[in-house]
């Protein structure tokens, strides 16, 4: 009898060491596809630092990203979805530094524009996208340089440009961002999509992206290329503010340069769908409404190009809920919308 109650008390003890072990290994794992998430994420966007401490840094950085993506995604109860991108081993506040940049105007604008062209117009497409019309160069990639309004600006004008001329020319975002000091135009520092109009005015167009390339930081103005122009802007005009149904008269007859608040992570790691927010109105970030309509199951949405390359979103652009109760539109996107005029 004591034997067999020994043998049991044995085998009780040999169960509980293996769910020990078990659970210890459990955890190792987890940890493990962490560390291999991590690894596997460095090798497809290239990612090297500089020594064990940044690694360790930049890891902790990115298991905390991975569990708030995993976190939004697994409670369903939005109408998008987060992923793993390219700005993983990023905090939002790094995020926000390097690519946002826009600069609010120190002119109060006023909330009705007399020089609107579309404010009698009744009837617009129920639906549109630019991208259909060959008006929207491929995605570009603003990199670490702040100058998110020159590619709004540059996307805007690709637009009318093609609208009225027949031709779809991929224009310089670095001459506007090594030539344009215009009011609060300061390169990768920031700037506004106004100032950069009033530049290509002034300058007489703008070249062509092949002529001028992108380099993704501040330089000195090459004027030789810069004189060399492929396009021109008669002038621009502001959208009323705070009018979703204004931005949307204008949007259905050309693409139109848009400034909203992109602070957010869940705007940092959006993937897919008819982004709803969480978002506020302190617009930080220039992007180009490029066409409007509803989605699948019935939410009206703004489609906007981005320039985070086209590894973000979908394919580099973001469908954002239109129509919301707030005046300023969603993020904001209502408040400062303005267009190149040919």
């Amino acid at each position: 009898m004591a034997a067999i109650l020994e043998n049991k008390l044995i085998f009780v003890a040999i169960l509980l060491v293996g769910i020990w072990t078990s659970q210890a290994s459990s955890r190792s794992l987890k940890d493990a596809t962490m560390t291999e998430k991590h690894e596997m994420w460095m090798a497809k966007y290239g990612r090297v630092y500089k020594d064990s401490a940044e690694m360790e840094r930049r890891f902790n950085i990115f298991s905390e990203n991975v569990k708030f993506i995993e976190s939004f995604n697994n409670a369903a109860n939005k109408p998008y979805k987060l992923d793993i991108n390219e700005f993983a081993d990023l905090t939002n506040k790094e995020f926000r530094a390097s690519r946002n940049r826009y600069k609010r105007s120190s002119v109060l604008k006023s909330l009705t524009t007399s020089s609107f062209r579309y404010e009698n117009v009744t009837a617009v497409p129920t639906s549109i996208d630019w991208r259909n019309k060959g008006a929207v160069t491929p995605i570009k990639d603003q990199g670490q340089c702040g100058c998110c309004w020159a590619f709004s600006a540059v996307a805007a004008m690709e637009g009318i440009t093609k609208l009225s001329t027949g031709k779809l020319i991929s224009l310089s975002e670095q001459e506007l961002v090594d030539c344009d000091t215009n009011g609060e135009d300061q390169g990768c520092e920031g700037g506004l999509m106004d100032d950069a109009f009033e530049f290509i005015i002034q300058n007489g167009g703008l070249t062509t992206e092949a002529n001028y390339p992108y380099k993704g930081e501040d330089g000195t103005c090459n004027t030789g290329k810069a004189s060399n122009h492929a396009a021109k802007i008669a002038g621009y005009e502001d959208v009323p503010a705070n009018s979703e149904e204004a931005l949307k008269k204008a949007v259905a007859n050309h693409p139109v340069s848009v400034a909203i608040d992109a602070s957010g992570s869940a705007f940092q790691f959006y993937s897919n769908g008819v982004f709803t927010g969480d978002c506020g109105t302190e617009l930080d970030h220039g992007v180009t409404a490029v066409g409007y309509g509803t989605s699948d199951d019935g939410k009206k949405y703004w489609l906007v190009k981005n320039s985070w390359g086209s590894s973000w979103g979908e394919d580099g652009y973001i469908r954002m809920e239109r129509d919301i109760d707030a005046k300023e539109g969603l993020c904001g996107i209502a408040m400062e919308p303005s267009y190149p005029t040919a």
